[in-house]
């Protein structure tokens, strides 16, 4: 066991909150794929299992991989892969996907190993180490809004606009933790209204156009007024199908569950491994269960704040905050969705849902807050080997003293 944890390094609480998670993610999406199973394959749910562990190896080796990069580097690679997520944008919107008229080029697939990439989640993750970075460059100096319009906004809202006609919700999500990040690196606040007034004016400017102009480019307003109208109708609409059916899964599963593997909604619940995984969680797990998810999250974000209060550095400080603070952002966002406290995103439950980029990212942006608290360590153990030399110092002066 030494010889393991000796190449794991930084914040070990961290390490043990995403091993508990993955592996209590294969027990839910075991059961979850049955429907899967049957729809797509040949009712063998073993081949969703080994998928899943594949995913979830990958995310490792990347986070392991990842978290041995001293994080001052990410810098740079933020610089660096600014315009090659751009470009991926650009070319997954070429693909002009659709569903029901609908834009859905979310994904592109790799050449030669078939798989397929949601390139707005590695979008995400680089936008908000740039955002970290430059946040870090004007700490403490005055600056004026003109002076930040081209290298911190453009970016941004350049990056936004790729990922919104396909997918509103995790651009909702980019831009709510953006406006997070650049209020805690001390952004001014009038600025930061002026943004955030700029954001509403360029988002409805967009719907009005897609309303008015339905065929220039598929989009999918009508999607999401849909799911805004049948949150806020009390009445029940056959369009609410996936929140009644997540209502009767958590309904069955009252304190303990129903037992795992024993859930009968993920035969009837759409997406049932993926954005309503948790529904089925609580189902078989019961309110212990869903209370026990929820626990590791929250532990996950107090870990979060403990790296970010301890480093030295203001961009490590940030980047913590930036890439670690999306990740219990989104899970939350996916359990208030199964509960219906919140409209239908289409967020998975992160680490805990079936899916590879959305692991593999996840993966990569623990691996940076591990970087952090890696040099964290490295500098306590520096510090404590220099006051222990100190001492001994100290007693070799008073002992050729006496």
């Amino acid at each position: 066991m030494k010889s393991i944890l000796q190449y794991i390094q930084g914040d070990r609480v961290i390490w043990a909150i995403v091993a508990l998670l993955a592996l209590f993610s294969f027990l839910p999406v075991y059961s979850a794929s049955s429907n899967l199973a049957y729809l797509y394959g040949n009712g063998n749910t073993f081949s969703f299992l080994v998928k899943h562990f594949a995913h979830l190896a990958l995310g490792f080796g990347i986070m392991y991989w990842v978290h041995k990069i001293p994080y001052h580097y990410f810098r740079g690679l933020s610089i660096i892969m600014l315009p090659v997520v751009v470009v991926l944008l650009l070319f997954t919107m070429a693909q002009n996907t659709t569903i029901g008229g609908a834009n859905a080029s979310r994904w592109i697939r790799i050449p030669f190993v078939g798989v397929t990439f949601q390139t707005s989640t590695l979008a995400a993750v680089v936008l908000m180490s740039y955002v970290a970075r430059y946040l870090s460059r004007i700490r403490d100096k005055k600056i004026t809004f003109q002076e930040t319009i081209l290298p911190l906004w453009v970016p941004v809202f350049v990056i936004l606009m790729l990922i919104l006609p396909a997918n509103f919700s995790t651009t909702a999500i980019i831009f709510s933790m953006v406006m997070v990040l650049v209020f805690l690196g001390g952004y001014p606040i009038k600025y930061i209204a002026v943004i955030l007034a700029s954001g509403m004016l360029a988002f409805t400017v967009f719907i009005l156009a897609a309303k008015a102009f339905p065929d220039a480019f598929p989009n999918r307003v009508d999607t999401w007024v849909s799911r805004f109208e049948n949150f806020t109708n009390a009445e029940d609409s056959a369009e609410d199908y996936q929140i009644e059916r997540a209502k009767i899964a958590i309904a069955r599963g009252t304190v303990i569950g129903v037992g795992p593997g024993k859930s009968v909604q993920r035969n009837f619940l759409p997406q049932s491994s993926s954005d309503f995984i948790y529904a089925i969680i609580i189902e078989e797990w019961g309110l212990l269960g869903g209370v026990f998810l929820m626990a590791m999250y929250l532990l996950l974000l107090f870990r979060l704040v403990i790296v970010a209060h301890k480093s030295t550095d203001i961009f490590g400080k940030l980047l913590v905050i930036g890439v670690g603070l999306p990740i219990v952002y989104q899970a939350l966002i996916n359990m208030a969705v199964a509960v219906e406290l919140f409209p239908v995103t289409g967020q998975t439950l992160p680490l805990v849902s079936s899916g590879g980029t959305s692991i593999w990212m996840t993966c990569m942006a623990i691996g940076m807050v591990l970087s952090v608290s890696r040099k964290q360590k490295e500098e306590e153990t520096a510090e404590k080997a220099d006051h222990t030399i100190e001492e001994e110092n100290a007693l070799d002066v008073l002992s050729e003293t006496i």
